[in-house]
């Protein structure tokens, strides 16, 4: 079993922590054709040794696709790893005197945007010397959220079912895409949600996505 992070927005960190999130689609850094067939599974990759030749190299898990010579690692893992989730937050400083003196040190270590941070706390926040803490420089110690990996397969982006979107924490519904007075559908919500992670074209592009199932751990 191996860990790995895992990057969340805050909206989606409040979907996990409901439990109403088990599934989470990420674009593939090498893109197979569109007309390629593709497995999830465990495969040697090649390696080339001192003298030029190449040799099967260790066994690994991810994608391969059917023109027999491409593999792609999964940087999420496989079945049975874990994920620990990053997300946007403030770290408070080692305790000083003056913190001790005025009660500041009571203060949890870190505080985590998903939770809501009001504009005053932020500015206390601020006063007090806590850093400020974009996901990707989360430490581990810091993290709250332990995910399960159950399953990995590939598919392309328009390939998500209405049950995909509700899984991956977007219900739909009237105000689940701010600005849209409509009742959206769960693929709607998704979308939506999509486009301002990825930005603007990303739905258009349909791009190959690993698609990772997964359990609260923690």
């Amino acid at each position: 079993m191996k860990e790995r992070p895992i990057l969340f927005s805050a909206p989606m960190v409040r979907a996990l922590l409901a439990g109403t999130k088990t599934q989470t689609r990420r674009a593939m850094r090498v893109q197979p054709s569109d007309e390629a067939a593709v497995t999830v599974e465990h495969f040697h990759q090649t390696v080339v040794d001192r003298y030029g030749d190449e040799q099967p190299g260790p066994e690994v898990f991810g994608a391969w696709w059917d023109d027999g010579e491409s593999g792609l690692v999964c940087p999420y893992g496989q079945p049975g790893d874990r994920l620990w989730v990053r997300e946007n937050g403030w770290q408070r400083p080692e305790r000083t005197p003056q913190m001790m003196r005025e009660g500041a040190d009571t203060w949890a270590p870190y505080y985590f945007d998903a939770d809501g941070i009001s504009e005053q706390e932020a500015a206390d926040f601020k006063a007090w010397g806590f850093k400020r803490r974009p996901s990707i420089h989360m430490p581990r110690a810091a993290s709250r959220i332990s995910l399960e990996v159950t399953g990995v397969r590939v598919e392309r982006l328009h390939q998500i079912s209405d049950a995909d979107c509700v899984a991956e924490g977007c219900p739909g519904g009237h105000g689940s895409i701010p600005g849209y007075q409509y009742n959206a559908t769960p693929r709607e919500h998704y979308r939506a949600v999509w486009a301002a992670v990825n930005g603007p074209g990303s739905w258009q592009a349909n791009p190959w996505l690993w698609v990772v199932e997964f359990r609260r751990h923690a």
